[in-house]
């Protein structure tokens, strides 16, 4: 007696044999379904850094080795294939190894994007801000800044790893501080120009990071002493000095220029801008920073617009008073009013912020102010207004230039339809920021007054309809 002559017998079978064949298949797939995203995804992160040799291959070897086989498969690990040629694009982001990183310089990227919810409950636009303080080696977005100006110069020749070189940078604080914990690391010594009045946090840590520190009076940039200046004679002076054919040890000064160093703002259009499309799902309508050097803001605004195609979003530059690049962008002039007659102050830009705002048109803003689309002026006081508003509602404390990006994310989301999306950046912790920003808050005496409940009234600026 045969199947065929029990048609239910022989479709219980059917069922069973169908059963069998599902679970083998599951069975096979096992190793490959949970891992389909996730290797997706770490090609995705990896591959730019494969290709400049910053990852370590440790994570994914142990993974490979690790793996059990599959019946379908036997013991060899199944490898997945991305056809898309956009993964082989350079200025994709990289991000951090899931594993085991190669360095303090494993530390740097893949920040999160954090919502700032009281900003998004009062704008009833959602606020995101991008935590660069948690870059792992200075602690601020510098640190993407200094890590690729010193490997386009070792790849340059003009440093070379145990020769005794030295890195000499004019700096506020933040890029002197990602450029001396770097140095450090890869073996060279940091020789830091500062001005005077910026906080002495940064010096302090600067020296506790090894770095020869000089604090030098507030010069204007035409002035020889200047303290961009003053980095670029330091680094000719060594090199000179240390010359072979004059007795030397042949070590070289390498001035890294972080405001003219196009490496500036090629490092945030190479992986600032891609982390931001990447987190945000590709669906925001503005981008808000400030700018120093500019090498933040030109850099992802060439990846929105240009690399992303991203026409549509709006790039806004948050500018403290005393900054002349509010009227350039808006007027087409170079302006402040304190630089009226009459009026000009010891301080170029006259501001209680530190890290963003300056009279003159840099390299790397250059690079991408045609993208800039608005710019909003942010006075000290906003600015303070902020920061403890961060803290009261968020829990969020961070310094000045923080401050000033957030007054005007805030400003720029009320001009945006109800629901659209703002994404701006948090540099770095109000840590550094104690003995001149939050000294300024408590003498204002607004750690002392209630909670306050209006971000509008606040800020002195108008609600959203």
């Amino acid at each position: 007696m045969s199947l065929s002559d029990h048609p239910r017998a022989y479709g219980s079978a059917a069922i069973a044999v169908a059963f069998t064949a599902g679970v083998l298949v599951t069975l096979g797939f096992k190793d490959l379904y949970p891992d389909l995203e996730g290797r997706f995804q770490s090609k995705r992160r990896n591959n730019w850094a494969r290709r400049r040799d910053r990852r370590t291959s440790t994570s994914n070897t142990t993974k490979t080795q690790n793996r059990r086989s599959s019946i379908f498969f036997g013991a060899g690990p199944v490898f997945l294939e991305d056809h898309d040629t956009s993964l082989e694009d350079p200025s994709l982001t990289r991000l951090r190894s899931a594993g085991i990183c190669a360095g303090i310089s494993g530390c740097i990227g893949l920040t999160p994007l954090i919502e700032i919810r009281s900003l998004s409950a009062a704008t009833g636009r959602t606020i995101l801000a991008k935590a660069e303080f948690l870059n792992g080696a200075g602690n601020s977005p510098k640190d993407r800044v200094a890590l690729r100006m010193l490997e386009d110069a070792e790849a340059a020749g003009l440093l070379v790893p145990g020769r005794g070189d030295t890195i000499y940078e004019g700096t506020v604080g933040s890029t002197g501080i990602s450029l001396a914990a770097l140095a450090r690391a890869k073996g060279y010594r940091a020789h830091i120009c500062m001005p005077e009045d910026q906080s002495l946090e940064k010096s302090d840590l600067l020296h506790h990071l090894g770095a020869t520190v000089e604090r030098v009076a507030v010069a204007p940039i035409t002035s020889p002493e200047h303290f961009v200046n003053l980095a670029r004679r330091r680094a000719a002076e060594h090199t000179a000095s240390h010359a072979k054919e004059n007795g030397g040890d042949g070590s070289r000064g390498y001035f890294a220029d972080q405001f003219e160093n196009p490496s500036n703002f090629a490092a945030h259009q190479a992986t600032t801008g891609p982390e931001i499309v990447a987190q945000t799902g590709g669906k925001l309508d503005a981008f808000v920073a400030g700018a120093g050097t500019g090498g933040t803001i030109a850099g992802v605004a060439r990846h929105l617009k240009d690399d992303a195609q991203m026409q549509d979003v709006r790039v806004v530059l948050a500018d403290p008073q005393g900054s002349g690049l509010y009227n350039k962008i808006r007027h087409g002039v170079m302006y402040s009013a304190t630089e009226k007659e009459g009026t000009r102050r010891r301080q170029q830009v006259d501001s209680i912020v530190e890290g963003v705002g300056i009279n003159r048109i840099t390299e790397n803003f250059e690079a991408g102010r045609d993208l800039i689309d608005d710019a909003v002026k942010v006075s000290d006081e906003q600015a303070c207004q902020m920061a403890r508003w961060l803290v009261e509602h968020d829990g969020i404390f961070v310094g000045s230039s923080s401050a000033v990006n957030c007054v005007a994310a805030v400003v720029a989301a009320t001009k945006l339809p109800e629901g659209s999306r703002v994404v701006t950046i948090l540099c770095d912790s109000g840590t550094r920021h104690l003995s001149k920003l939050w000294k300024r808050i408590g003498e204002m005496g607004l750690e002392d007054e209630p909670k306050p409940d209006n971000l509008f009234t606040l800020l002195d600026i108008k609600e959203p309809r």
